[in-house]
């Protein structure tokens, strides 16, 4: 403790030591004589007349000094003297008394002058790391007078530097990270403390680093403070993460010095420097023969201390007897393998299977190869369960062929299924009525066999599509089903007909052998080698005198005449029967007949006309040229009733005739409803009293005591006369002449309506008035009125009130 004490005050005293040697010659300076004086280091120019009578030609300061110091954090019990400024004007002279100013930064508060010594102290504790320096401006001036015995002169104190400020980690704490299994010496990070004291001067801010806590994994440099790995090969999988604690001391790191403290984590970052392991080296797993393809039936897991993408594997079905049955995928998040079924499973077939699966990382890191193979393998057993199987047909679909002929209730065909399990169940087999709604076909339960329900026709439908169920009768749930396609087979059931409803015509003036008509004929059944029809004249027809026929190398017929001079006057239409024959077997034969018509026609052979009224029109003129005068004809008609029409309308007379009175065709529309020509849409019959319709109310007619006094004349019109003004003017003079009849008169209607308990509510009979009114009866009017009742209805007690 001693020796710590004393290490203390040695580093305290030792610039307080320096300043004292230092101060004398820069601070203060001893006036030489009163004839020699030094400013700013220049001689001072000295006249040469008489000792007494020596005179200054400049007044300059007798004190030199560039700056001052004073040591920081000083807490003396006194103001600690920083310097001191003098003169070399006689300070004894009876004639001149100085005073020092001292002005600048702190002056008076932080430094204070004696204005008659020139003494300049501090009088607070200073701290160089707040402010390092302070300008200040002296000066002399004669005491009495206050002028300026010399001009002010500038000069800095200087606050000289302590070691009060330990380091400090700015930036802390810290984080770095490093590979794992890293060679010696492999750089981690490097950190960096700060000293708030003064660099320059002593060894205050000079730093230097150690480890306090991490050995032996890490070192540190001293000056660079560069951390690095102390161990090789440290492996993360053992520890990941070290805590190192960096201490970083002042004054080069002797004795007394201050320091400060960071902590620093260092993770190891992984490599790939593990290869996988499976946890056991022999899986089992069970599987029921009827799961689904690619249903996920077992994992296995190769375990990785690595991490991330270094402990990635992918997994393979390297060898065994189900490496066509089953697969094996990588699940990448749970970092395991999946075996999936890829092709159906049978357990009477076969009732296990072994698997041989690898599982090898992803990315390999070349420096550690040397470790081994980065894969691992191991075993695994499926084993198959029994399950109860629905019912196997012997064929995925069926094809069945009937003819069309096919008698009822006869067999075309059978379907076969078993029970694949080990207890075979009985199957009982039924027809999808779903794929059969017209139900043409049946199945024994028992065998699958198919017959025939109800008659086919190939004509109708050539194919039929239905589907056979098959059940297990111990267990109803276990059903098949398969698709059984029919093919009816054509029989020659259809006899040859002509391919349409065929119309010949035959010209007058035809020649001899000219081909009338081209037929075809058609079969709706489908013979294998393709139709060929034989045609023929019925054997009474056979010597026909009018036509003969002419089979084509096409399979048509063709008819052609055997003369000319045909007329329709003597035959209009000939029938000619034709016998067509189909090459089946039996072949089967149809007589159709064609109508041929004996026309007119133009010289190129064109067929004008087939009627027979058509051959008395005069020679040259068509059935066109006939119909198109008659609408001439009409036309001209239309015109002329058209003509006179509008002439008798023109004799009319447009002026109204003296007895007819204008005013009686005026109507007036003052209803909304039944339109223009309703002239009854207002009955006024709604506005009568009905008990007054027996008692004839009396019109109250006012007869008119003046004559009427007639119009004066109209004045001539134009031409264009406005009728609705001549309307207007007419009818304001009906309206003004009291003579004119109907008089102006009064109808009453007294009468409000029957069947309304109320009465008449109109205040034009009521001898009350609103204040001897009483409403109370409208309580008895009923709920319509019981509202309003509320409203005027009041009390005795209100009454009195």
């Amino acid at each position: 403790m001693p020796e710590r004490l004393a290490e203390m005050l040695l580093d305290l005293w030792t610039p307080l030591i320096i300043l004292w040697i230092t101060l004398p010659p820069c601070i203060y300076m001893a006036p030489m004589n009163q004839s020699q004086v030094l400013m700013s280091g220049s001689p001072l120019e000295i006249n040469s007349l008489g000792e007494e009578q020596r005179i200054l030609n400049r007044s300059k300061r007798g004190w030199v000094w560039n700056q001052m110091f004073v040591l920081e954090e000083f807490s003396g019990p006194e103001p600690i003297l920083v310097g001191r400024l003098h003169t070399s004007l006689d300070p004894g002279s009876k004639n001149v008394e100085i005073m020092y100013i001292l002005k600048g930064d702190g002056a008076g508060t932080i430094f204070q002058i004696n204005d008659v010594t020139g003494d300049i102290h501090a009088i607070k504790r200073l701290d160089r790391e707040e402010k390092a320096e302070y300008t200040l401006t002296a000066q002399a001036v004669d005491w009495e007078t206050s002028k300026p015995l010399e001009p002010p002169s500038e000069f800095i104190i200087k606050v000289q530097d302590i070691n009060d400020n330990a380091p400090e980690f700015l930036n802390g704490p810290y984080h770095a990270t490093v590979p794992e299994m890293s060679i010696l010496g492999t750089s981690v990070t490097n950190v960096t403390a700060t000293d708030a004291d003064d660099p320059v001067y002593g060894n205050s801010a000079k730093l230097v680093y150690s480890i306090l806590e991490g050995q032996p994994y890490f070192s540190i440099e001293p000056e660079t403070a560069i951390i690095k790995t102390a161990l090789p090969n440290m492996d993360r999988e053992a520890k990941e993460e070290y805590l190192v604690v960096i201490q970083a001391k002042d004054m080069g790191g002797h004795s007394g010095g201050l320091s400060g403290t960071t902590t620093l984590t260092v993770t190891l970052t992984d490599v790939n420097d593990n290869p996988p392991k499976f946890a056991q080296s022999l899986y089992h797993f069970s599987v029921p023969e009827d799961v689904v393809l690619g249903t996920a039936i077992g994992r296995v897991k190769a375990n990785d201390q690595d991490i991330g993408e270094n402990a990635q594997s992918s997994y393979d079905i390297i060898d065994g007897d189900g490496t066509a049955l089953f697969e094996i995928t990588s699940d990448a998040q749970a970092q395991d393998g999946i075996i999936r079924l890829r092709k159906p499973l049978d357990f009477e077939t076969k009732k296990s299977y072994t698997l041989k699966v690898e599982a090898a990382n992803i990315h390999i890191d070349p420096r550690f190869s040397s470790r081994g193979p980065f894969k691992d393998t191991a075993t695994v057993k499926i084993v198959v369960e029994d399950a109860d199987e629905p019912p196997v047909f012997s064929s995925p679909t069926y094809l069945l062929e009937v003819h069309e002929n096919a008698a009822l209730n006869s067999v075309i065909g059978q379907v076969t299924a078993r029970d694949p399990d080990i207890t075979s169940s009985p199957i009982r087999f039924s027809i999808d009525r779903h794929t059969d709604l017209e139900r043409q076909f049946n199945i024994n339960a028992d065998d699958g066999k198919i017959t025939l329900a109800t008659p086919l026709d190939r004509e109708l439908s050539v194919w039929h599509n239905i589907t056979i169920i098959a059940t297990e009768i111990r267990n109803h749930s276990q059903i098949s089903r398969v698709p059984v396609a029919i093919k009816v087979l054509d029989v020659n059931d259809n006899a040859p007909e002509f391919a349409s409803e065929y119309e010949a015509f035959l010209c007058e003036n035809g020649k001899p052998g000219q081909v009338i008509q081209t037929v075809s004929a058609m079969d709706k059944d489908d013979p294998k080698n393709g139709h060929y029809f034989l045609y023929s004249l019925l054997p009474e027809m056979v010597n026909n005198p009018n036509f003969t026929i002419k089979k084509n190398e096409d399979n048509s017929l063709s008819i052609l005449a055997k003369h000319n001079g045909f007329n329709r006057q003597k035959q209009e239409v000939y029938l000619l029967p034709i016998i067509i024959s189909d090459s089946g077997n039996p072949p089967l034969s149809s007589t159709s007949t064609l109508t041929i018509r004996v026309c007119g026609c133009s010289n190129d052979g064109v067929v004008q006309s087939c009627n027979v009224e058509a051959y008395v029109l005069p020679i040259g003129l068509s059935m066109g040229a006939l119909i198109a005068i008659l609408a001439c004809i009409i036309l001209l008609l239309v015109i002329v009733v058209l003509f006179v029409t509008l002439r008798r309308h023109k004799n009319e007379p447009l002026i109204i005739k003296d007895d007819e009175d204008v005013r009686e065709n005026i109507i007036r529309y003052d209803d909304e409803g039944g339109g223009e020509e309703d002239t009854e849409a207002f009955d006024i019959a709604t506005l009568q009293n009905p008990d007054g319709i027996n008692g004839f109310l009396p019109r109250k007619d006012i007869k008119p005591d003046l004559q009427f006094m007639p119009r004066q004349g109209l004045a001539p019109v134009p031409n264009g006369v406005d009728v609705d003004e001549f309307i207007n003017v007419r009818l304001h003079e009906a309206d003004n002449d009291p003579t004119a009849p109907p008089y102006d008169s009064i109808q009453i209607y007294g009468y409000e309506g029957r069947g309304s308990v109320a009465g008449s509510l109109s205040s034009l009979e009521s001898t009350t008035s609103d204040s001897d009114q009483n409403f109370d009866y409208l309580s008895d009017w009923g709920p319509r009125f019981k509202r309003l009742g509320e409203l005027y209805s009041v009390g005795e007690s209100d009454k009195e009130t």
